[in-house]
Parts: C-alpha cells; structure tokens; sequence
C-alpha cells in the first residue's frame, strides 16, 4: 500500500512538472514579444515564482489545503531544477531563495507567484507581471550590466593600483621586506577601488532617484 501511495504521489510530480512546462512553453513566447530589458537574475526569478504559482495551482485538486499545495509546489520547483540537470545542492538553494522572495514585507505574496496561480490557459498573465516592472529601474539590465562592468573595473583596476605599487617598492625602496611590499600593495589598490566604488555608488544611486521620478505622474 505504501509502494502504491509513493507511486502515485511521483507521477502526480511528474504530472505537475510536465504541466508547468507545458505552460512556460505557451507563455514565454508572449514574453519574448515584448522585448523587455530585465536583469537576467531578474526575469529568472520572476519566470520561477511564476512557474511556483502554476504548480500550486496544480496540485490544489490533489491537496487539502493551499498551505499544503504550496509546499508541493516548491518542492516540484526543485525536482524541475534538478530534472533540467541542476546540481542537487544549488537546486535545494535555488529553490530556499525562491521561497524565501515569495513573500513581500507586508506578507503579501510575490505578484508572480500569485498571477501564475491564477493563469488560465491562453492568457497573458507571465507578460502581465513583466509589465508591472517595465519602469523599475532597479530591474533593469542597463543597470545590472553598469554593476557587472564596475565589478570587472574594480578588479582589474584595484590589481593593477596593487602591482604598481609593488613595483614601485621594490624598485625604490629595496632594503623593505615582503610584509611592507605586500601591505604598499594593497595600499596602492585601495586608492583606486575605494574612490571608484563611490563615484559608482553615486551613479547608482542618482540612476535609481531618477527612474523613480520617471514613474510618478507629473501633478
């Protein structure tokens, strides 16, 4: 009986992991269409809640209560990862962060999560919720790709700050030992990162003030 019960409840997952790539399959390329300019991370996270919200939906016939489809469905979104050839751990990560953004600070549930709930078959619901975030510019991929650019800057440039004043030392000041070398050299490093990393900030700040006023209707 046990065997049975265990049987039933795999080809249920089955059942429900084929049933929200079915839907992905109809609702991405509606996304697709609208070209939107959303942060990888982005648009990854919000396809997964969506994908969560389907698959609670799914097992609502099969469960008692919302709470326990839910649970479902966050494990079925774990099942899903790993099926697609996600290393079990990074997975089980994934899909504690996904639960973890599902809910907003006032308890509310993630617009998402709760538009892939409420998807019916034909709909437009995926693109809905990217159209929700269109203005926001904390989301968007110029601004993900101005982080990403500044990382590689500070990197190369905070090696090359610290290789100068290696060479500097070593050239002007031989007599110093390997710990005064080291520490000019990284020194050196942060006199450019620390000044970098402001201005940055501040670009990133001024870019994020400006995209808020860009939403809010002139009075």
């Amino acid at each position: 009986m046990e065997n049975t019960v265990e049987k039933f409840e795999e080809e249920i997952l089955d059942a429900c992991i084929r049933h929200a790539k079915e839907v992905l399959a109809e609702q991405l390329p509606f996304v697709k269409d609208k070209k939107y300019d959303f942060a990888p991370q982005f648009k990854d996270l919000t396809i997964q809640l969506y994908v969560v919200g389907v698959m609670q939906q799914f097992y609502d016939q099969y469960e008692a209560t919302t709470a326990d489809a839910q649970e479902k469905a966050f494990h079925a979104l774990y099942c899903m990862m790993v099926q697609d050839g996600v290393k079990s751990k990074r997975a089980k990560s994934q899909a504690a962060f996904i639960r973890q953004m599902s809910r907003l600070n006032d308890g509310d549930e993630a617009l998402a999560l709760a538009l892939g709930y409420e998807s019916k078959p034909g709909d437009h619901s995926l693109a809905e919720v990217f159209d929700h975030y269109v203005n926001e510019v904390r989301v968007s991929k110029g601004l993900w790709r101005f982080y990403d650019q500044g990382k590689k800057i500070l990197l190369l440039g905070g090696l090359l700050f610290a290789m100068a004043g290696i060479w500097f030392v070593t050239i002007y000041l031989p007599e110093s030992d390997n710990i005064t070398i080291l520490a000019f050299g990284l020194l050196a490093a942060l006199f450019f990162i620390v000044p970098v990393f402001l201005v940055g900030l501040l670009i990133h700040r001024y870019k994020t003030r400006r995209g808020n006023r860009t939403q809010t209707p002139p009075q």
